[in-house]
């Protein structure tokens, strides 16, 4: 991917502050937009933007097209007239720092079907709702549906439905007896849409574009399974016949037991993968890049009997993923794809990035000590590549250093030989090194800027609950944190200087 030298923040919008119990696409996020601007960076990356489900993990959804109903800012749908000033008052004392998803959903549902009653009082419903409904028909209809009528089996698995609709028999009947929850999730889809949006084209303004996550595999309990069982690993009866995992590795004497059905490629070559492309194509209406995550599964995939209880009688599985990105190639164009590619690499996985021309990922944390791979460390980095300090399933850096340091594990002192640092803010030193990485793109997650320890761990694998609340506050950042990372990305020229530009750099008193 032919990007510039660039830099950026990994934060998704659930963590901004806000006064609802969880960040949204309120005004806190346009905020966080100015300080991206004032601090220089021209990337923010987001996690998955759909619906959670059970977990509240942003890697598991309803949807793989649909966005979060929790982002939606009750403030913005205040000042669109659809809430009153009484909705808004005397909000509940959320923790600023930790979300409770419980008592979040059960706020914002509620503020969302006001809102929606209000909306269905006009009598002219908006030609840009009508718009939307329209152009987003191929997969609204199936997820408003899905919606319905999960809230009407109250909120269990769809194969736990009645089988007229489990096994979509008789849809025409449930649709004439869900006719009013289906319009709900519509507006609910219309609402965040808008809202996205007009966030985007903000972000646009400033000089930013936004990274967006595809995970490659999607959740048992979908609408897009429900719609599309044909393309995936059920039988007739709605039971897994193979599941997504991992092998036994270093890490896991049994491997990692995901659980997401797989998908029957050779039944999606026969349209030339539409379901597939339709995703991406519409992924790429709300964000500019695209991280894929586990990119190694369309070389070659573990694939898990679906009665298993762990993952160790898996086996190799070939995908076709020339085939797969040549189609994607021939519908979109240009594909401003990044490849995670961590884990357990082959030669094959990199020839296919490679090919592609698809930028890989380095975790400089991965590279630490004696018995780090060294191919994270910057040294070694190669243009067409993103650095990060950490991700969203590691520790903090500041969290990952201390526990190593009390560890005694060597790994503190060798990260001081290494960035010849021996001061209090060896973190600062590891971003200093990934804005001076070889890479084209640095991001940094936004626990790492702030230098925060484990309390700010986004996710914990294998942890079923507690994952994915962290959330930071304004006061955290301090006034003159901008200013340090603008003049970052000037030092490192992220983006490069133009042709006989000097760099001005503003250097702090001792």
């Amino acid at each position: 991917m032919n990007i510039e030298r660039s830099a950026g923040i990994l934060l998704h919008p659930t963590s901004l502050p806000g006064k609802f119990g969880i960040g949204d696409l309120g005004p806190s996020a346009y905020h966080f937009v100015e300080f991206l601007k004032a601090a220089g960076q021209t990337l923010w990356q987001v996690f998955p933007l759909g619906p959670t489900g059970y977990g509240d993990s942003p890697y598991q959804c309803f949807s793989a097209f649909a966005g979060n109903p929790l982002l939606i800012s009750p403030e913005f749908l205040h000042r669109d007239g659809l809430l009153s000033d009484a909705d808004l008052a005397h909000p509940h004392k959320y923790n600023a720092h930790k979300i409770d998803f419980g008592s979040v959903i059960e706020l914002k549902t509620k503020l969302l079907r006001k809102a929606f009653h209000n909306f269905s009082k006009s009598k002219n419903i908006s030609d840009e709702c009508k718009e939307f409904c329209s152009k987003n028909e191929y997969w609204l209809e199936d997820y408003a549906l899905f919606m319905a009528a999960k809230s009407h089996h109250g909120g269990v698995q769809w194969t736990e439905w009645d089988a007229s609709i489990a096994f979509r028999k008789d849809l025409s009947s449930w649709k004439k007896k869900l006719a009013d929850e289906i319009k709900y999730q519509k507006f609910v889809q219309y609402t965040f849409h808008k809202q996205w949006t007009s966030l985007r084209e903000f972000v646009h303004q400033n000089g930013i574009k936004i990274i967006g996550d595809l995970p490659i595999f999607i959740a048992y309990d979908s609408a897009d399974l429900w719609a599309n069982k044909e393309l995936f690993t059920v039988r007739k009866d709605g039971s897994l016949e193979f599941v997504a995992g991992v092998p036994p590795d270093y890490f896991s004497a049994t491997g990692q037991l995901w659980g997401n059905p797989l998908y029957k490629w050779k039944e999606m070559e026969k349209d030339d993968f539409l379901w597939w492309r339709r995703r991406i194509s519409n992924l790429l209406t709300m964000v500019d890049i695209v991280r894929i995550d586990h990119f190694r599964g369309f070389d070659a995939f573990w694939e898990i009997p679906g009665d298993a209880e762990t993952a160790i009688n898996g086996r190799w599985v070939k995908a076709p993923g020339h085939k797969f990105f040549n189609a994607i190639k021939k519908s979109l164009g240009v594909l401003p794809i990044i490849a995670e590619d961590l884990g357990v690499i082959t030669d094959s996985v990199e020839e296919l990035r490679d090919h592609f021309d698809f930028p890989g990922i380095k975790i400089i944390q991965f590279g630490l000590g004696e018995e780090g791979d060294k191919k994270f460390l910057p040294h070694n980095h190669i243009r067409n590549c993103v650095v990060h300090t950490g991700s969203h399933d590691n520790e903090t850096t500041h969290g990952f250093l201390e526990s190593e340091r009390h560890k005694n594990s060597g790994v503190y002192e060798w990260a001081q030989k290494y960035f010849n640092y021996y001061g209090d803010n060896l973190t600062y030193e590891l971003i200093r090194a990934a804005y001076q990485s070889p890479a084209n793109i640095c991001v940094i997650p936004m626990q790492d800027i702030l230098n925060l320890g484990n309390e700010a761990r986004m996710n914990y694998p294998g942890r079923p609950g507690g994952n994915w609340t962290w959330r930071f506050t304004w006061n955290q950042v301090s006034n003159d944190l901008a200013s340090w990372y603008k003049q970052m990305t000037i030092m490192f020229e992220r983006p490069p200087l133009k042709k006989n530009e000097n760099a001005i750099l503003k250097i702090a008193d001792e």
